[in-house]
Formats: C-alpha cells, sequence, structure tokens
C-alpha cells in the first residue's frame, strides 16, 4: 500500500487524523488496479467494499431506459468514491463504476471499516465527513440540474475538475451535464 498517496487521500477529507487513527485505517487497505475501461462495480452485483483513488480518473454511471449512459460523478486522485451504504442495497451494488484512466485503488472491506467506526472516534468522524461530502455534493448537482443554464453547468465542471475536460471523453461530459454532445460542442464553442 503507497502510505503517502493514503496520507493525501484521507487529509482531504480529514487532515487532523493522527498517526495511529491513520495507521489502523491503513491496516485495513489493501491496493488494487484497474486498467483503462474496466468496471469496478456492475449494478447488482455483489459488492461489500470501500474505495479511495489514489490514482487517476474514474466515474459512475448509470444506463437510462434507452441503453444510454448517464455518468452521474467523476472521481479524480484522493478522491473515495460513494460509501458502501449509499451505493448498494442488500450487498448488492447500484450503479456502474468505470476507470477511465488506469486507476489505482485502495479497497477496505466495508464491515471491516465500520467496526473500526464503532471502536475508533476519529475514524467514525472521518467516515461521517466522508457521508456528509457525499450528500452535499448531490445536492448541489441536483439543484445544478434543475435550476443551472447549461453554460453555468459547464462552467461549474470546469471549476470542479480543471484537467478532465481534455482527459474524459466529452459524451461522457455532456450525460454529466444534462445535455447532448452536440450541445457541449457548442458551449465548448462559445466559452
Amino acid at each position: 500500500m503507497e502510505a503517502d498517496q493514503l496520507r493525501k487521500a484521507i487529509n482531504r477529507y480529514t487532515p487532523n487524523l493522527t498517526g495511529k487513527s491513520r495507521n489502523q485505517f491503513a491496516e485495513l487497505c489493501f491496493e488494487k488496479t484497474f486498467l483503462k475501461g474496466d468496471l469496478l462495480l456492475n449494478p447488482n452485483q455483489s459488492d461489500s467494499w470501500e474505495y479511495i483513488l489514489l490514482q487517476g480518473v474514474a466515474r459512475t454511471f448509470l444506463l437510462n431506459t434507452e441503453g444510454e449512459e448517464i455518468t452521474l460523478s467523476f472521481f479524480e486522485d484522493n478522491t473515495i468514491l460513494p460509501p458502501y451504504v449509499t451505493r448498494t442495497k442488500n450487498g448488492r451494488s447500484l450503479l456502474y463504476c468505470e476507470a477511465i484512466t488506469n486507476c489505482t485503488f485502495a479497497r477496505l472491506d466495508a464491515k471491516a471499516f465500520e467496526a473500526l467506526m464503532v471502536e475508533n472516534l476519529e475514524i467514525r468522524d472521518f467516515g461521517n465527513t466522508v457521508l456528509r461530502q457525499e450528500l452535499l455534493q448531490k445536492v448541489d448537482k441536483e439543484i445544478q440540474m434543475a435550476s443551472w443554464t447549461a453554460k453555468a453547468r459547464l462552467e461549474q465542471f470546469r471549476k470542479d475538475f480543471s484537467m478532465l475536460e481534455n482527459i474524459v471523453p466529452h459524451p461522457m461530459i455532456a450525460s454529466y451535464l444534462g445535455i447532448t454532445n452536440v450541445s457541449l460542442s457548442r458551449l465548448r464553442k462559445q466559452l
């Protein structure tokens, strides 16, 4: 496990975690690499992990009724995928997760992490911080989709993910923004 990279990811959410708590957390983690295009998660697939993206770019998505991919979120270095409790039901994934580039993840068993949260207050605070940030991001995106113009959503995307427009296929970005790829192309020429 790349300890320095894991520390950076943890610090992004809880910078004051003590060395003891960080070590207890790291003991649960192991590295797993996924190649570009690999699916980490599939709907209805058994899933019992928490995932921390140490390096790379990934996304979560679903298929609409026409079978088209709708991107829900993007993830970059040192970010945590939606927590187990929010992305699974009865131990099965509710969504897809794809490695857009080659990705290195720290994976840890969700039940072992939950047990550590029960015994370690710092880890519990870390877990609660991750859940709060996940909720805030979802609410922000709902508000943007319901009340912002496509132009404003693209401008915010560029603020949130400054380099992704050069890495991620544009149809994925368009679906994340709730617009067509043609509309995205037009907007990009305007901005």
